[in-house]
């Protein structure tokens, strides 16, 4: 990986931008977990990339087993102050870590589109931290995304799959559709079981910022954004693959 890479720096609000927003930790964050329940295996679950902690917190009453790895030294800092002992904390790369078990539960969150080498990471994965019957759980954005399509059609993005210089401030190498995200995945040797996409989403998530603000927005319809994800997951906010442990490349 790039040693000049600042991955504090990255992870920092810009002018004209946020790494995070309200929408990503109250609505996408509880929907992810709804989506990887049912799959969930007994036992230990390895979260590569935990920023700071919020969406680990959200898997404490699944898991007594929990290892994180985290590259920003500044994210791990407000991980560890949260989190404490109840999870095993790790300050290292991807590329560099090295992990003392294998894991029946991995999960990788909006952190793929951020790696130099994303093939090299999911080939660790696959050959070295996914036990036997583990189950591996990738959420990307997703490129298709209506919002972005529909930015793209007011000329605000020059593609759907565009990394625009926002996205390139916070570490983003790529913007991942099924048929890429996929195509990396299945290069690394991981063998693919379910995909899925997580809530439909046809605005931007500071308009989503916006709105959860008001009482336009209820759970009811956050529910039915979710359930009309599960029937056009190409048009969701992020893409999901299922995968399980496949050939050694």
């Amino acid at each position: 990986m790039n040693s000049k890479r600042d991955y504090n720096q990255e992870k920092e609000d810009t002018t004209d931008g946020k790494y995070f927003h309200s929408f990503d930790f109250n609505v996408m964050h509880p929907y992810m977990l709804k989506s990887f329940i049912p799959f969930f295996n007994k036992g230990s679950i390895l979260e590569l990339g935990c920023f700071k902690g919020d969406f680990t917190k959200r898997l404490l009453p699944y898991f007594s087993d929990i290892t994180c790895v985290e590259a920003s030294a500044a994210a791990f800092g407000k991980a560890q102050d949260k989190l404490g002992a109840q999870v095993n904390m790790i300050n290292a790369l991807f590329e560099d870590v090295v992990l003392p078990a294998k894991y029946n539960n991995i999960i990788m969150t909006h952190v793929l589109e951020h790696l130099d080498d994303p093939i090299k990471v999911l080939k660790r994965v696959n050959d070295e931290w996914l036990s036997d019957n583990g189950k591996f759980f990738l959420v990307c954005p997703n490129a298709n995304a209506p919002s972005r399509q529909i930015a793209v059609k007011m000329g605000l993005i020059p593609h759907n799959s565009a990394v625009l210089p926002t996205e390139k401030e916070h570490g983003h190498r790529i913007t991942y559709s099924f048929d890429t995200l996929e195509r990396d995945v299945r290069r690394a040797g991981l063998k693919v079981v379910h995909r899925s996409g997580i809530f439909f989403k046809a605005l931007a998530n500071f308009q989503w910022d916006k709105l959860l603000n008001t009482d336009i927005i209820s759970k009811e319809y956050l529910e039915g954004c979710y359930e009309l994800g599960q029937q056009y997951p190409d048009l969701c906010s992020s893409i999901f693959l299922l995968c399980e442990k496949g050939k050694q490349l």
